[in-house]
């Protein structure tokens, strides 16, 4: 709800504050006193493009400021989207400066005109003779239709399982494209895996073999050289063990004399028990080693193996060839994961599409049900203002498509003349038909839909006293359960005002300057009158004005 505007330094208005009335306000005055700039300067701060030609003085900057409760709006969400501090009482203000430069802020946080205009969307509901109604746009009709089928909870719960419908289906969309793209790599992935399970790898491998390698292909060296250790060790006449132990002979009286000498010889012993095994270590090399050309080829092939697959795969040990094996595993066995993680996400969008088309069908009945009642509605409301043979008509259309709001296809179609096709609203309909219409439809869901604040500019042009009467009617009648602003050169509807402004122009200082306040109950007749037969008002003219406020 629209509480106060308070607009500064805008077009021909120096200072201008308004205090909105909870349910009717009506703005009247001469023409081109400044009415409509009132709703140019409440443009502003619903993030329209500013025009730097509006300044009163273009030495100050303009500002205007709006004052919202929005306590009956769900508006917490939004606010905390968009990192802004919420409260019941929303302030929104729109600076402009002379260079140019525009700044605008809901309740003293910076916000771009993006974020400007879709907050007062939910704010206010501006309409002006010729301007593209929210009645034109589909989604809006479908919207009165389901406030009127009672259709909120279940519908809420509809979005809610579509939402997660919609995520699934990417998810799903991004998994197959994933699955189609990974199909290459996945085979290059395998083959990799094939090649390294096949070369049957072991750790610590590649250097047992290098050793191998180097062994048998010194196999003759070795042979003879240990050969003959072992022949000068202990396999002649005078083997260099057989000395010793001879030595060790002769040295086995005199040890017994002191310490010292056993010592000595106890050395001696252990030294000829190293050389006897050295000795039959060097005869078991000797025996055991023969040149094997065969052995070798198989050990430098194998070699060749390992070398290639470190080479390809750019590694410098074995042990890092199966860590890699193992990765191979893992990733292809992320593809299978992958194929079961589809066909589950399938079945699972498959259950939630059953799911919602069953509740779209709930939504479907129950909107089927609303247009007998809702056309006739319309129909005696037109007929009252003067639109008699005027006809509405909901066409609910069921589609095989799941939709944001189900399956149904809603479209108000509009035939002003006897024997007139139906056509979109957008396509027949005149700005005066469209002003009433909007008026008929949006008074029959005021009750159902927590509609912004209504705002009328001059929706009764080039209609008769007496719709207007009715007119004025159905305002007040609106305004009894919402709240509504009309700028009106009619006094039959400015007759139904709760709070009743009026604009004027004075010359101050040599500058033409718009003011605008309330009306006492007093200059209201006088007001009144004056649009009825002139100014000064006749007698009769103010008999008549007291008689359409008492109405």
């Amino acid at each position: 709800m629209l509480k106060r505007l308070h607009i500064r330094n805008y077009a021909l208005i120096d200072r201008v504050e308004i205090e909105f009335s909870e349910r009717l306000t009506i703005i009247t005055g001469e023409t081109g006193a400044g009415k409509s700039i009132l709703l140019g300067a409440l443009g502003l701060v619903m993030g329209e493009r500013a025009d730097t030609r509006i300044f009163y003085n273009d030495q100050e900057k303009c500002v205007v400021e709006a004052w919202f409760d929005v306590s009956r709006y769900e508006l917490r969400e939004f606010f905390a989207e968009n990192e802004l501090d919420y409260d019941t009482e929303v302030v929104i203000r729109r600076e402009l400066s002379p260079t140019g430069k525009s700044r605008g802020f809901v309740n003293d946080t910076p916000v771009n005109n993006q974020i400007l205009q879709r907050l007062t969307e939910a704010l206010i509901d501006l309409h002006q003779q010729f301007d593209v109604l929210d009645i034109h746009h589909v989604n809006f009709q479908l919207r009165m239709i389901d406030a009127l089928a009672d259709n909120s909870a279940l519908l809420q719960d509809y979005q809610g399982r579509y939402r997660q419908y919609q995520a699934d289906r990417r998810q799903l969309a991004e998994l197959i494209e994933h699955s189609t793209s990974g199909a290459k790599e996945m085979d290059f992935l395998r083959f990799q895996l094939q090649e390294l399970e096949q070369a049957a790898l072991e750790d610590g491998e590649l250097e047992r073999l290098e050793r191998d390698l180097a062994r048998l292909s010194n196999a003759e060296d070795i042979k003879r050289s240990y050969g003959s250790a072992y022949t000068f060790l202990a396999d002649t006449e005078q083997n260099i063990i057989g000395q010793l132990q001879e030595i060790a002979r002769s040295m086995s009286g005199p040890r017994r004399v002191s310490p010292d000498l056993n010592a000595l010889g106890e050395r001696l012993d252990a030294v000829i028990i190293d050389l006897q095994d050295i000795a039959k270590d060097c005869e078991r090399i000797s025996d055991s080693t023969e040149h094997d050309p065969q052995r070798i080829l198989e050990t430098q092939e194998r070699l060749n193996v390992l070398y290639k697959l470190q080479k390809k795969h750019n590694v410098a040990t074995v042990a890092e060839l199966l860590d890699l094996q193992q990765t191979l595993q893992h990733r292809l066995g992320s593809f299978t994961d992958l194929g079961d993680q589809i066909v589950r996400l399938e079945r699972k969008i498959a259950e939630q599409e059953q799911h919602l088309r069953g509740i779209a069908l709930l939504l479907s009945q129950r909107r089927q049900m609303v247009p007998p009642r809702f056309e006739e509605q319309v129909h005696a409301m037109l007929a009252q203002l003067s639109m008699p043979h005027a006809r509405l008509k909901v066409d609910i259309r069921e589609t095989d498509t799941l939709g944001a709001t189900g399956t149904d296809e809603v479209q108000l179609l509009f035939a002003s003349n006897v024997g007139s096709r139906f056509l979109p609203i957008k396509d027949v309909a005149s700005g005066g038909e469209l002003s009433r219409l909007t008026l008929c439809t949006k008074s029959l869901v005021a009750d159902a839909i927590p509609l912004p604040t209504l705002i009328f500019d001059e929706i009764d042009t080039g209609i008769s006293g007496d719709v207007s009467l009715k007119m004025g009617m159905i305002l007040r009648e609106l305004s009894d359960r919402h709240q509504v602003v009309s700028i009106t050169h009619t006094p039959q509807i400015a007759a139904r005002a709760d709070t009743h402004y009026f604009a004027y122009k004075q010359v101050q200082n040599d500058r033409t300057v718009t003011h605008i306040r309330a009306l006492t109950p007093d200059e209201r007749i006088r007001a009144l009158a004056v649009m009825l037969s002139g100014n000064p008002p006749s007698e009769a003219a103010l008999a008549t004005a007291k008689e359409l406020i008492k109405q």
